[in-house]
């Protein structure tokens, strides 16, 4: 069966390539042209034969497509608003179908049609899709200075991003509001994100925003080290269960997180550790398995506080009893693993993980106790005896100014103890 994506452009009425149109010309009655109602009537220039379906909700599409090929279609055509291939269902069908079944026909996206309303260069923006995402999702990208072109809905609209903006400590941004791009009522239309929030305007749900954030100092960050102070924490901020700043700076370095790893944080505290990986990187996937219902209800603070809610994962539960139910979906296998937390599990958690890993992958532990330093050099001889690692370890000992009585001091934290393990074989003989 060969699937035809045809991207429609931004117009009331599509206006395709020749090769989307020959397409069109050709299909027979039991051919399927599969998009929504509003999609299906930009093609009135084009008549075709194929039977026309709407598009259902795309947990059910796979099984659409497989009645479809057993019934014998032999062509589908997917109508695609602007760019099927730009934040479009053409990502779902690359994942889902091989190559040699997909022919895409490009055409103008609304990020493209925006940008040139406005005059904007698009390699000088970034783009946000907010459309089927939490709002908060949007946090992560507001610091200041920087250009934002934000795909919309009906969770995202310009009130509810000038609320997020002045939320941030930038409140003097701009927003513009591009609506019905491409019909005849489309409408561009600037504002300060002060008078979005004290006028009630009335806006198209079908819309771009453009943000362009004021030079004021954000609430986020955009520089690795979040202060201890910016997270929730069961103690008062920065005071409760946490990864010290200087410590994750540490911790961060040497996991050193690539596009697409998936991390498992294991006692994860209130999220300090877990909240910066999955802010820094956010095309890695970062699972947080902590027990302790007051720190998982920090955690769950800190995650939406810093807008980490596509790729952070919260797990309630105690390690490594929860690890199978983790396991169940195989995109949760992990190839990183820091430890910071045991519950008297340490060695344990540390057999067990280091069995999960693949070649390449590594284990970080934090110590503090000499009990837990303890362990870790007990497993740190086990892998020496296998030689299946490579092993750096370091102590951070932090001290910090603060004034005593009018005078200057520096109280010495405790310090941290840090081993990093990267696998470098698959010898689990000598555990």
């Amino acid at each position: 069966m060969k699937i035809h994506v045809i991207g429609l452009g931004v117009n009331e009425h599509a206006n395709l390539e020749t090769g989307a149109q020959a397409v069109l010309a050709r299909l027979s009655a039991q051919d399927i042209v599969l998009g929504a109602p509003r999609q299906h009537e930009t093609l009135v220039a084009y008549e075709h034969q194929a039977q026309r379906c709407d598009l259902p909700k795309l947990s059910e599409l796979d099984n659409h497509f497989a009645q479809w090929h057993q019934e014998g279609v032999r062509q589908v055509v997917v109508l695609a608003s602007g760019d099927p291939l730009f934040y479009g269902i053409g990502a779902w069908l690359v994942r889902t179908f091989s190559a040699e079944n997909l022919c895409f026909y490009p055409n103008v996206s609304s990020v493209q049609v925006a940008c040139h309303r406005l005059g904007l260069s698009l390699q000088d923006v970034q783009v946000v899709s907010l459309h089927g995402r939490p709002l908060a999702t949007l946090r992560r990208y507001l610091q200041s200075n920087k250009t934002l072109v934000l795909l919309t809905d009906q969770h995202s609209q310009p009130h509810h991003i000038a609320q997020e903006c002045a939320q941030a400590g930038l409140d003097e941004s701009e927003l513009s509001v591009c609506e019905a791009l491409g019909y005849e009522q489309e409408k561009v239309r600037s504002f300060a994100v002060k008078s979005l929030l004290d006028e009630k305007f009335v806006f198209d749900p079908l819309n771009v925003v453009v943000v362009k954030t004021s030079a004021q100092k954000s609430r986020y960050p955009s520089s690795v080290g979040i202060p201890d102070a910016a997270f929730v924490t069961d103690k008062g901020e920065g005071k409760g269960m946490i990864t010290k700043r200087e410590v994750r700076l540490a911790i961060l370095s040497y996991m050193t997180i690539e596009q697409g790893d998936t991390v498992w944080d294991i006692g994860a505290g209130c999220g300090g550790v877990s909240v910066e990986f999955a802010y820094w990187h956010p095309r890695s996937q970062v699972i947080a398995i902590e027990h302790h219902p007051e720190r998982l209800a920090c955690l769950a603070a800190n995650q939406d506080r810093f807008g980490v809610m596509q790729n952070l994962s919260i797990v309630s539960g105690r390690a490594p009893e929860v690890f199978a139910d983790v396991l169940a979906n195989q995109q949760y296998r992990p190839n990183k693993v820091f430890i910071g937390g045991s519950d008297g599990e340490l060695a344990q958690l540390m057999a067990q993980v280091w069995a999960l890993l693949p070649l390449g992958g590594s284990l970080m532990v934090s110590a503090v106790t000499e009990d837990t330093k303890y362990q870790v050099m007990q497993f740190a001889q086990t892998r020496e005896n296998a030689q299946d690692t490579e092993e750096q370890s370091l102590q951070v000992a932090v001290a910090k100014g603060e004034r005593l009585a009018g005078q200057r001091v520096f109280r010495p934290n405790l310090p941290v103890t840090l081993h990093h393990f990267i696998k470098t074989n698959h010898k689990e003989s000598a555990q």
